[in-house]
């Protein structure tokens, strides 16, 4: 193959990705899609573009329009977040945590958080096992040499257990808590813990990648309100926006979050997301607060259709959830079809897109995160496409169908397919006319 013929073939595998997303049940919790004018702002020519510095404080010359376009998204998220300071400079959520780790602690000082097993994210992972000396490869460990312990945790309510983890705060004297997760299914107890934290001289973060978007829109919690020092972020989960990260914060902590940023973990921060970053903070400011209402009555609804067919939804005492995922035990299910890898590679074969997920009793129970006894399923994009509790009752039918009875996922795509033709435009953001997965062609 020669290089216009692979130029070809990578423009025509772009096309195919497209098309099956546009044909498929997209419920990946860390995943949304952004509208046409965010898209836009993405491919203009700020990705070409260097600014290294705050705005209007550059080492880079022309950069007064990116400059005027940064402020804006400052402002935007500010208000968005009720903060004393936001950096839109970070590059990723990944990102944001190591800016955060940077800026309140030094290397060898005890974090305390969740595991990766009870929903923690790797960035907030250890270097190795503090148990079993495994290497893990987690950011927080790893890159930033901190020593991490773990919060207790309480696997009936799904939660950090708030008695336990007191005692352990006391005993440990840790520098930093870090709250949110990857998988976390209601608010965590920030306000509970903050004394304590006070008491022992602890900063507070709190990981808000997935639920950034909950926050901004009035629901699930208010971090910094219930005592948290910053807030760290992705853009693109629960609040639909290019990939990219932020850190909202107290006034106090400014200028320790400028420097850890610029120049300790970023040097360019790609322009063109910031740009598209402040049309979708834009979209949120008028639309955001309705959306995200929607998206968590979308994933209470799928929880409890799913219960309801005989699924082993987690939390069913506590109405599953109150975020925009839920999360399936398998195991019951695996002598018919397997475990999460096999359950996601099943359901993937009829496009429906979804990933398999640790349960925090696997480890425990011998099973391991390549193929764990969990499937983790988010409602963020699916209410983007306009879809509501009664269209939750179909999805529903298609897991009973491709789960229970087994029916083979090739036939039942075809129904999927058709099923998704009637929901290919965005809700909750600026029209543009283009459907939610098409491709944008460039003249």
């Amino acid at each position: 193959m020669g290089i216009y013929e692979k130029v070809e073939e990578i423009e025509s595998l772009i096309k195919k990705h497209h098309e099956m997303f546009g044909n498929s049940i997209p419920l990946i919790a860390s995943e949304n899609v952004t509208s046409t004018p965010v898209k836009q702002a993405t491919i203009s020519d700020f990705s070409h573009r260097y600014a290294e510095g705050w705005p209007e404080k550059r080492v880079y010359a022309g950069t007064k329009y990116m400059d005027k376009v940064e402020l804006i998204c400052l402002d935007l998220a500010s208000d968005l977040f009720d903060a004393d300071f936001v950096d839109v400079r970070p590059v990723s959520g990944s990102c944001s945590n190591l800016i955060t780790y940077t800026a309140f602690t030094r290397p060898g000082d005890v974090m305390l958080t969740s595991p990766i097993t009870k929903g923690g994210h790797i960035t907030m992972g250890p270097h190795r096992s503090p148990k079993t000396s495994t290497y893990i490869g987690g950011t927080a460990g790893s890159v930033h040499g901190l020593d991490v312990r773990y919060f207790p945790f309480d696997e009936e309510e799904m939660n950090i257990d708030v008695d336990k983890a007191s005692k352990k705060i006391r005993e440990l004297e840790p520098d930093l808590l870090m709250f949110g997760a990857s998988v976390f299914l209601f608010p965590h107890p920030i306000e509970e813990l903050s004394d304590v934290a006070k008491e022992v001289g602890a900063k507070i973060a709190y990981d808000a990648a997935h639920v950034s978007g909950l926050i901004a829109g009035g629901r699930f919690q208010s971090p910094l309100e219930e005592g948290a020092d910053a807030i760290s972020m992705s853009s693109h989960k629960t609040l639909p926006g290019p990939q990219h990260g932020m850190i909202a914060a107290r006034e106090e902590h400014a200028e320790d979050l400028k420097k850890a940023t610029f120049p300790s973990n970023v040097s360019n921060h790609h322009l063109h997301n910031v740009a598209g970053l402040a049309v979708a903070l834009a979209e949120f400011s008028k639309y955001g607060e309705d959306y995200v209402d929607q998206v968590i009555k979308n994933a209470k609804a799928l929880g409890e259709t799913l219960f309801d067919r005989g699924f082993d939804v987690i939390a069913d005492h506590k109405d599953f959830t109150e975020s925009h995922t839920i999360l399936i035990d398998i195991t019951s299910l695996k002598d018919e079809v397997g475990l999460g890898k096999d359950v996601e590679k099943r359901l993937e074969r009829a496009n429906i897109i979804l990933n398999r997920n640790l349960l925090p009793w696997d480890i425990r129970e011998d099973r391991h995160f390549e193929n764990p006894g969990g499937i983790r399923i988010g409602t963020s994009e699916i209410t983007r496409l306009g879809m509501k509790e009664r269209e939750m009752e179909r999805i529903a039918d298609f897991f009973e169908r491709i789960l229970i009875d087994q029916e083979k996922p090739e036939e039942v795509k075809e129904d999927i397919s058709e099923f998704r033709e009637k929901y290919q435009d965005l809700h909750y953001c600026f029209e543009s006319g283009k459907r939610a997965h098409e491709y944008l062609e460039i003249a």
